[in-house]
């Protein structure tokens, strides 16, 4: 806090944001979130070039306009400057024009413009006309040698005017090696003429053009609103459908150029249905598997309500810890199972897995199980690193419910092995048992979900292998079931047991060559 006799701050604003911070403007959206509209892309791509092409097209218009104005008047010079040049005459070697005043009046009659004339004789001596007129430059004077009339744009006090100018030679008759003597004649008038003609033309084509544009934009607008009307009449087709109807959509009834589009959608639908189906499929067999623990459970607590025998109460309390394990279990494998069908190869997180260490460790969960059955589980490794991408969660799933399959099905005093290998390249994960074995007709289906063996006498919910195949799915690996080549001797000689193995895509090399 501030003492109290220092001076007191001049009042500040007030500072609504927490503890005095300065406010921080939320960052703009990216670009690439913002909303963009088709009909308005399409339409500044088509009005952009347009609104840039009009003014360049009135530019060249108007010199166009121009070029077409300077026609008719640079006609009536040449005409001018002819006439005069015909009234030029070597009178003594001196350099006189006849011109009459009455002619002079008529050329210098003009309502608009000033006209001038000026002729000079072959030392650019004045002989008439008017004194001020600017005589060519040199560089015109030489490409103006002959009796053709030629034009240049100059200024006469202060004023741009057209000039037409010719040289007359007055020596008709020259003698062999004698110089040719030329007079000068111009004649010039302002361009006052000449812009009101070229406002005229530019008038006659601009002004149509302004009663033109607008009615083509709107006939743009029109065309467009109609070109994109399937767009909408395809938004309130599928807006109108009820929400459990995932049939395709007819691109019969589209434009050609949206039928990729329709037939992308028409895929995800099907994704999307079948997707849904399993969905129901799985609800449903959960909601039948889940009726025989569960009546179990509510027998057994209304049979030991009943009962007065402590005995009696104690079995009865035996049967009911049974049914909940088993329900148990199968509410964990219907958990694991719509887990692994939901999670999307993509959407795993896949590293670089150790499969012997993985195996081993998850083997050690199994061991005490394996005692309780008096079944000898096993582990053979190989001699070297056996390395996969996958995940590492998911895996131990796979091999959990393999394992537990196999000790569920292996009588007691029999054995079950886990082994990893390497069958060339390819890692191997191999489980084999000494059980009755699976029919070669039945081993395709054992990986349905809910599907058990008629007979087989041993507890399970038909999940654990329909788990394994849709995990190896996500990792590129084969699930295979053969009879287990290692059983039929000895005491069990009628057990051909069985050997699942899962074969793993081989794990990509680093490029030693990537820097």
């Amino acid at each position: 806090m501030k003492p109290r006799d220092q001076p007191a701050a001049p009042p500040a604003a007030a500072d609504p944001s927490p503890a005095g911070q300065t406010y921080q403007p939320a960052n703009p959206e990216p670009d690439e979130n913002i909303q963009h509209s088709l009909f308005g892309e399409i339409l500044d791509w088509m009005l952009a070039p347009l609104l840039l092409l009009w003014p360049m097209s009135i530019a060249i218009t108007y010199l166009v306009a121009k070029s077409i104005a300077n026609q008719p008047f640079d006609h009536a010079l040449e005409d001018s400057v002819t006439v005069l040049a015909q009234q030029v005459v070597d009178t003594d070697g001196k350099v006189v024009s006849r011109l009459p005043g009455s002619a002079r009046d008529i050329l210098r009659a003009d309502d608009v413009d000033n006209v001038y004339f000026q002729i000079t004789g072959p030392r650019a001596e004045y002989v008439d006309g008017d004194r001020d007129l600017p005589a060519p430059t040199e560089e015109e004077r030489e490409r103006a040698f002959g009796p053709s009339v030629r034009f240049r744009n100059d200024s006469m006090r202060g004023t741009p005017v057209r000039v037409a100018y010719s040289y007359v030679n007055l020596r008709l008759v020259a003698a062999r090696g004698d110089e040719p003597r030329l007079a000068l004649v111009q004649v010039a008038e302002t361009l006052d003429k000449r812009a009101q003609l070229a406002n005229e033309i530019i008038k006659g084509v601009i002004l149509p053009q302004f009663i033109i544009l607008p009615i083509v934009l709107a006939l743009v607008w029109l065309a467009l609103a109609r070109g994109l009307s399937p767009l909408a009449q395809l938004q309130e087709r599928i807006r109108a459908r009820r929400p459990d109807d995932l049939s395709p959509i007819d691109s019969r009834q589209v434009p050609e150029e949206i039928s990729p589009l329709v037939g992308s959608l028409n895929d995800m639908l099907g994704r999307l249905s079948h997707t849904i189906d399993m969905q129901k499929r799985f609800i449903a067999d959960a909601a039948h598997q889940m009726k025989t623990p569960l009546a179990g459970m509510r027998m057994q607590s209304e049979l030991a309500l009943r009962q007065r025998s402590p005995d009696e109460i104690h079995h009865s309390l035996i049967q009911l810890a049974k049914s909940s394990e088993s329900a148990t279990r199968l509410v964990n494998q219907l958990l694991a199972l719509a887990r692994a069908e939901n999670q999307p190869q993509a959407g795993l997180a896949f590293e670089t897995v150790e499969l012997a260490a993985l195996a081993r460790a998850t083997l050690l969960d199994w061991v005490q199980a394996s005692f309780v059955q008096q079944i000898d589980l096993g582990f053979e490794q190989p001699d070297g690193s056996v390395e996969i991408a996958g995940n590492a969660m998911m895996l131990r799933e796979l091999l959990s419910n393999l394992i537990d399959n196999a000790l569920r099905y292996t009588p007691a005093g029999g054995s079950v092995t886990v082994r990893v290998r390497r069958d060339g390249i390819d890692p191997v994960l191999e489980v084999e048992d000494t059980g009755p074995g699976i029919a070669p007709a039945e081993r395709e289906r054992v990986f349905e979900r809910f599907y058990r063996i008629l007979g087989s006498g041993a507890a399970g919910s038909g999940l654990g292998l329909a788990i394994v195949r849709e995990i190896g799915h996500q990792h590129d690996a084969q699930v295979e079931v053969f009879n287990n080549p290692r059983s039929g001797s000895g005491m069990l000689k009628k057990s051909p047991g069985s050997l699942f193995r899962v074969t793993f895509p081989t794990l990509d090399a680093p490029d030693d060559d990537a820097d």
